[in-house]
């Protein structure tokens, strides 16, 4: 049974639906136990498939975007460079950002179905992960983890785990490493509308900080949402789209 997820659990504000794993992350339990089977299939193939990052709650979202947008945290371009965010106009940093972040309330981590992976058997004790390009790049350090993830997909074997930004499709850059577990997240896709994240925005805390660059994203939410939040409808098998 697909579990309907009500507004504040789409959008990170509610946390209901989680289950904590011995790991610290959490996940919704069906894609907690999905994912433990496809655990238990990359370590008989030699590999540790870990996460990096599942659940995503809205307001480390907003922490993550506003410190992006106000020059905080470092944001790169699709080659690795540092991009310097005060030389560009306020249209042109939405899209700086939006290539690698979600907007807050946007997150596919938001549902508990998706997550972020890496094989932690692939790297020496203090590896600085990043989840970068190069890492899942052909002949990086985990790219044959994700060869055998891209098999397994293939042959319908990836426990109903896809990648929903494999391709490039001129938003939000190609990440290998997430995963998403189509049988519950493609039915949250079509839910996820602008006036959702309208709504989301609208129903903050007063001790919660204003979201940056709010106006804009406003003026351009509905190509915004197209460009960057939609997926391919190919990026599951049919079985699982609405």
């Amino acid at each position: 049974m697909v579990l309907q997820l009500s507004a504040g659990q789409l959008t990170g504000r509610e946390e209901s639906h989680l289950l904590e794993l011995s790991c610290g992350h959490r996940l919704q339990p069906a894609v907690a136990g999905a994912f433990a089977a496809l655990q238990a299939d990359a370590s008989r193939a030699g590999f540790e498939l870990a996460i990096a990052s599942g659940f995503r709650s809205y307001s480390r979202q907003l922490a993550i975007w506003n410190s992006k947008a106000s020059g905080q945290r470092e944001i790169h371009d699709d080659n690795g460079r540092v991009v310097i965010i005060e030389s560009l106009t306020p249209v042109e940093q939405l899209h700086a950002i939006l290539r690698y972040s979600a907007m807050p309330g946007s997150s596919r981590h938001h549902w508990g179905t998706d997550l972020d992976v890496f094989d932690a058997a692939a790297i020496e004790p203090g590896y600085r992960l990043q989840l970068s390009p190069s890492e899942v790049a052909p002949g990086g350090v985990f790219d044959r983890l994700h060869c055998w993830l891209d098999q397994r997909m293939a042959a319908g074997e990836s426990r109903g785990f896809y990648r929903p930004y494999s391709s490039d499709r001129g938003g939000v850059a190609p990440e290998r490493w997430h995963l998403s577990y189509a049988p519950l997240a493609a039915a949250c896709e079509p839910r996820l509308t602008p006036q959702l994240l309208l709504t989301c925005w609208e129903n903050c805390t007063a001790d919660e900080p204003p979201l940056l660059l709010g106006d804009e994203l406003r003026a351009r939410l509905p190509q915004i949402v197209s460009d960057y939040v939609s997926v391919a409808p190919d990026w599951c098998p049919a079985r699982y789209r609405v």
